[in-house]
């Protein structure tokens, strides 16, 4: 029997990984199975560094055999090793509809120095993008195949009477991310003591929470060695308990130095909980957070900036306070069911037809169903 969809992607088997590729790839995998049914997409683990290589042409030509349509997840290096594979194979299948689901925002700084891999990509079905800026950028590649698919996550969105507003000192703040370097950490613990210390009292608390990546876990440590008292690391929280964890705090930080992320898992859960985020304006912030609205933003990479609006937030804290409602209104943008249907009905059904029934609500179910059935 040939499936509707195999994924090739990074599942982790056996290992309980907490990165932004593994978790969006598992929750795409399991909504298109509970729409499709299970024994209708094929799940493939390319975790395994360069074993799994090795076996990335059986694997690639495996999911072709097997299915109609093949979902890719890969990181960088994989990229540059199942394109090309994928691509060749399909010379000896029918009807294979080849599709790329990006995961961040590296993808055209990344492409923009690789033209023989932006070359075999125009000849994939679809690129799913997180963010209307790397839409724009990938397109002025010429790459003409590129949708727009929200990060997305399975979250209890609070209802309105849940939300829990902090009217007191101190102000918890929290980071939710993997603990490195680049994610800010060490800014963001600056900026708290910095205002702490200019306001002569604990204003601010910071809670530090994610998996410490595994390459700096020493610097991670000397760090800690230095926390003050108001700064705590608070460890890994299970998926399914970030809303309940967040909703308790004042803001979310978002200091990255990464500026290509996409839309952050992170922010996502911020939103579900009601609480705004505090973030670095990376290249795709606008697409994102509503600048006091949903959040509020500084200047990248600009340290100084964030401890001014810390400072200025102290100040009038019920401007923070009167964003919570719009967090989660925001949220629900970003739950599975909705992000796939989209992804079924703009993009599958538009490239696999042509048609331009699918843009008919009415006709949705049925072209989708007629869609994903080939």
């Amino acid at each position: 029997m040939i499936a509707k969809v195999s994924v090739l992607g990074h599942f982790g088997r056996g290992e309980t990984l907490l990165n932004g590729q593994t978790v969006k790839t598992k929750i795409i995998t399991e909504e298109l199975q509970r729409r499709l049914g299970r024994k209708q997409v094929l799940k493939i683990d390319t975790r395994g560094g360069w074993k799994t290589f090795l076996k990335a042409p059986f694997q690639s030509f495996y999911a072709l055999k097997s299915s109609r349509n093949i979902l890719i997840f890969p990181a960088q290096n994989g990229l540059r090793v199942y394109v090309p594979l994928l691509s060749f194979f399909r010379l000896f299948f029918k009807n294979r509809r080849l599709h790329y689901v990006v995961i961040g925002g590296w993808l055209p700084s990344f492409l923009t120095q690789r033209k023989s891999l932006t070359k075999v990509l125009k000849k994939f079905d679809g690129i799913y993008v997180e963010t209307a800026t790397m839409k724009d950028a990938l397109e002025t590649l010429d790459l003409k195949n590129v949708f727009i698919m929200p990060n997305c996550k399975k979250l209890n969105i609070l209802k309105e009477n849940e939300l829990v507003y902090n009217t007191f000192e101190p102000y918890r703040l929290c980071t939710f991310s993997r603990v490195m370097k680049k994610k800010g950490i060490e800014d963001a613990i600056i900026a708290v003591e910095a205002v702490n210390k200019k306001i002569g009292r604990i204003v601010y608390e910071l809670d530090i929470y994610g998996q410490i990546d595994s390459n700096q876990t020493e610097w991670f440590e000397d760090l800690r060695q230095e926390f003050p008292s108001f700064v705590r690391y608070c460890g890994c929280v299970d998926a399914d308990k970030s809303v309940e964890i967040i909703k308790e705090y004042f803001a979310l930080l978002f200091p990255t130095h990464f500026y290509t992320e996409g839309i952050p898992g992170t922010i996502i859960d911020a939103y579900a909980a009601g609480v705004p985020v505090i973030s670095a304006k990376w290249e795709s912030f606008d697409d994102v957070i509503e600048d006091y609205v949903t959040g509020i933003g500084y200047e990248f990479n600009n340290i100084n900036d964030l401890k001014r609006k810390l400072f200025d937030i102290i100040r009038s804290t019920g401007q923070i306070n009167s964003l919570k409602l719009n967090c989660i209104k925001k949220s629900k943008q970003f739950l599975p069911n909705k992000v796939i249907k989209t992804f079924l009905i703009s993009s599958l059904t538009s490239i696999i037809f042509g048609s331009p029934e699918y843009k008919e609500p009415r006709q949705y179910s049925s072209i989708v169903s007629r869609s994903i059935a080939i």
